[in-house]
């Protein structure tokens, strides 16, 4: 998408000059012959640079003009003067112009200068970035079936401008499935807007989403852009898009298919170009059939659908996420800490309820909490409040009890504990671990019931 440059110039032989030259090198250029018809033009429409002259032959001067945009919007503002002194780029300097250029005009000084503008702005927003984010890019951790199908749909949908409903339950990762997207997309050299909508009071939602103008409402002291402005030409990822009313519902709605809004007090339209993810741990399904989500808003969101599995879908990755997770603690500074196989597969037996967040919580306050370098099984069942199963746990006390049964006992006993084991490793998965172990899966899951693995 070409960068829109503003020109604000009272002289229309410099309008249409600086418009061909930036249009020459592939910019957008909008002509605005007053400081006035100016602001209105920022206020309506996303620019991301301004180049304005200092004298303005109406009511409003270039440098009071520098003052309002610096006040209500984020973007460099290159001043032009045919009269420039030193003390005059000076000033323009201290009320926050990002450059000077002197009339006549010079192509190169212009382009450079603009170049530079658009460089800057860049960075500062990169960096806004790698501070909100400490720098960080966390990924999709596992190579559970369930992972790698994930993984897939994610390498497909990420380079198209397709919208994407994100569903899964709490604790699942179904921001980072949105960050993967956004990193993988076209417009990954944009920042991705989020919106948390569960945690946004209802009288606020629409601020938040659309932006305000100033007076607008009791505190609007100043004119505010909103999510889907910062988001032009890039993704906003609107999270817990179950938890919005109705009334707000319908008026996403209405911009999602328009791709157009109006501020909060205000009455320019404003149009925009952004894609859409969406995610949610409720069932919209019920939720329509309730009557508290609007069914045309779904299906406008629901073009492609990605299911995030729950941990228990897939145990089989809790090694490599606890890793990952441990790798992590130690970089902030905790001091790291073994786990042993035993202590892996006892984790694997837990159900976790809250997901892979419950998990990077335990494996916290295991860090944290934990005296021992190397963590097994029992510190696992003691941190999860649990006591230790009647089967013992390791390989070798296994051993030493089945020696001290009779031949038919002690191959019930192995039995089981390979049994159980092995269903552990597969991730409760019956059929995969019916396969692996070489049984017919009727005849496992007989012997899993006979054994009280599973209910």
């Amino acid at each position: 998408m070409s960068k829109r440059i503003l020109i604000i110039d009272d002289e229309t032989a410099i309008q249409e000059s600086l418009a061909g030259i930036l249009e020459d090198e592939g910019f957008a250029a909008i002509a605005a012959s007053s400081a006035e018809e100016g602001l209105e033009l920022l206020e309506s429409i996303p620019i991301d640079l301004v180049l304005l002259d200092i004298w303005l032959g109406d009511n409003m001067d270039g440098m009071t003009a520098l003052e309002r945009i610096r006040e209500r919007f984020e973007m460099p503002v290159i001043m032009i003067s045919g009269h420039g002194t030193i003390e005059t780029a000076v000033q323009a300097t201290r009320k926050g112009a990002y450059d000077f250029v002197e009339k006549p005009l010079s192509y190169d000084k212009i382009i450079l200068a603009i170049s530079n503008g658009l460089r800057f702005a860049r960075l500062e927003q990169e960096n806004l970035l790698l501070r909100q984010g400490s720098g960080e890019k966390p990924i999709l951790t596992g190579e559970s079936p369930a992972i790698l199908a994930l993984k897939r749909q994610i390498e497909m949908v990420a380079p198209t401008d397709a919208w994407v409903l994100i569903r899964g339950d709490h604790g699942t990762g179904k921001e980072l499935v949105a960050q993967s997207i956004h990193r993988a997309s076209l417009s990954s050299e944009q920042p991705m807007v989020e919106v948390n909508c569960a945690a946004i009071p209802e009288e606020l939602i629409e601020s938040e989403l659309f932006g305000h103008e100033k007076g607008s409402f009791t505190g609007a002291h100043t004119s505010k852009r909103g999510k889907f402005d910062q988001a032009d030409g890039g993704i906003l990822f609107l999270d817990e898009i179950g938890d919005m009313s109705l009334n707000t519902q319908a008026k996403i709605l209405r911009i999602l298919q328009e791709q157009k809004f109006e501020r909060v007090g205000g009455s320019k339209t404003i149009k925009v170009n952004v894609r859409v993810l969406a995610a949610t741990n409720k069932n919209l399904e019920e939720e329509i059939e309730a009557g508290h989500f609007r069914a045309d808003l779904f299906w406008r969101l629901n073009v492609v659908p990605i299911h995030v599995p729950r941990l228990q879908e897939r145990l089989e990755d809790i090694p490599l996420l606890v890793t990952a997770l441990m790798q992590n603690l130690t970089g902030k500074g905790l001091r790291p800490r073994e786990f042993t196989p035993e202590a892996l597969l006892a984790m694997q037996e837990h159900n976790w309820p809250g997901n892979v967040r419950e998990l990077r919580n335990f494996v916290e306050r295991l860090a944290i909490m934990c005296p021992e370098p190397q963590i097994d099984a029992g510190h696992i069942r003691l941190f999860l409040g649990l006591t230790p199963p009647a089967p013992v746990a390791t390989s070798a006390s296994l051993a030493t009890d089945l020696f001290q049964e009779d031949y038919k006992t002690a191959k019930k006993l192995f039995e089981r504990e390979y049994l159980r084991r092995k269903l552990v490793q597969n991730g409760h998965n019956i059929s995969k671990t019916a396969e692996l172990v070489g049984l017919e899966r009727s005849h496992l899951h007989k012997k899993l019931k006979g054994y009280e693995i599973i209910q």
